[in-house]
């Protein structure tokens, strides 16, 4: 395992961990969401599912985010997550352990930026698992109620508990979700042939079932959409994660072995 410190095109310093690189198998790209960083549960367990599998993978912190990289939370946009991970792509493609086409596997907004690189480069990509994934700016801004979207605009932040840390406020400005609005994975969704598994958990409430059945019905290619029963936004429980884990193992198998 190597942990590394590379800069984005900004000169902001990226985190990320390589794991597998003695192997010769194929390689996978894991992305957290919102806020998310490359040691939440979820993120370890669909890494450790590519490893078990002889997978190279590659997690990182984007910029903006809780992790080890730069910036600063309430910064983060659709647009900077989306050019990390452009940018960690473009680094690992000159190490000696990189293989085209590879994997591509994110939650929240980290799945609308894999989905969005899916689309601008499909010949790269293998295989597809957005999970939890936002779909479009306008879905996502769908899930808020009127009174706290114009909360959000009039104080130019939003200000919620963090689960993922206990006792961390986040403050995300206005300016995301000016930002998401710019993106719809569903005008070029017919680009996006490659093998897709998509997990939502019953409970979500950010990213919810209704929002996966709009993007799974528009997809023309291999396509599975699996619903976690109980589960929230983010899977955190024992009996969620393990689930998780079989489904993506399933999938691994059906399409990378």
């Amino acid at each position: 395992m190597q942990k590394l410190f590379i800069t984005n095109r900004k000169n902001q310093k990226i985190a990320l961990v390589v794991e597998g690189e003695e192997k010769i198998g194929p390689l996978a790209f894991v992305m957290h969401g919102l806020g998310g960083f490359k040691e939440q549960p979820h993120i370890q367990a669909m890494v450790e599912v590519f490893l078990e599998n002889g997978f190279i993978v590659v997690r990182f912190d984007t910029t903006n985010t809780f992790g080890e990289s730069g910036g600063d939370y309430e910064d983060a946009t659709t647009t900077n997550y989306y050019e990390d991970l452009e940018d960690v792509i473009s680094w690992a493609s000159k190490e000696p352990w990189y293989k085209e086409p590879f994997f591509l596997v994110g939650h929240s907004l980290g799945g609308i930026c894999t989905a969005l690189y899916a689309e601008e480069y499909p010949e790269r990509v293998a295989g597809l698992a957005p999970l939890g994934t936002v779909v479009s700016g306008e879905l996502s801004r769908s899930v808020y109620t009127k009174e706290q979207l114009a909360e959000w605009e009039r104080t130019g932040l939003r200000i919620t508990p963090s689960k993922s840390i206990p006792g961390l406020m986040k403050k995300l400005k206005w300016s995301h979700m000016v930002d998401r609005l710019n993106y719809n994975l569903l005008p070029n969704v017919k680009k996006l042939v490659m093998p897709i598994l998509l997990i939502v958990g019953e409970k979500d409430e950010s990213t919810p079932p209704s929002h996966q059945r709009i993007l799974f019905d528009a997809l023309l290619g291999p396509k599975e959409l699996h619903i976690i029963k109980g589960a929230p936004h983010t899977f955190r429980e024992t009996k969620h994660l393990e689930e998780l884990r079989r489904l993506v193992d399933k999938w691994i198998k059906n399409y990378a072995i």
